[in-house]
């Protein structure tokens, strides 16, 4: 369903930034768009996606940070992500130092 509003939606931007109608047209199009926008059932969907959003936020937000915390304990060896954050940062500035020399000495031997 997703998919087919956004082939509607840019049909009808392509056909507004391409036709040559004129201001005429346009203006059909956008008092089509404003009253089906202003429709009690599409507000109401609205309403209800805004409410999902708000509930569903904060365990998104808990589910990408446990996510990362994870990725990083991997990505550095150790099991405690508390840890990890603390020795990530001086490590991660000192690879990076080192790491540009070790790049530009191994590609000027090749």
């Amino acid at each position: 369903m997703k998919g087919k509003i956004l082939l509607l939606v840019g049909l009808g931007v392509g056909y507004v930034l391409g036709t040559r109608a004129g201001r005429e047209k346009y203006d059909q199009m956008k008092a089509a768009a404003l009253k089906f926008w202003n429709d009690p059932r599409v507000q109401k969907r609205v309403d209800d996606a805004q409410e999902f959003v708000k509930d569903k936020a904060p365990d998104v937000a808990e589910f990408l940070a446990d996510g990362a915390k994870t990725v990083v304990s991997k990505v550095s060896g150790s099991k405690a992500p508390a840890a990890t954050t603390a020795s990530r940062k001086p490590t991660t500035s000192s690879r990076s130092t080192t790491s540009k020399p070790a790049t530009r000495t191994t590609t000027t031997k090749k």
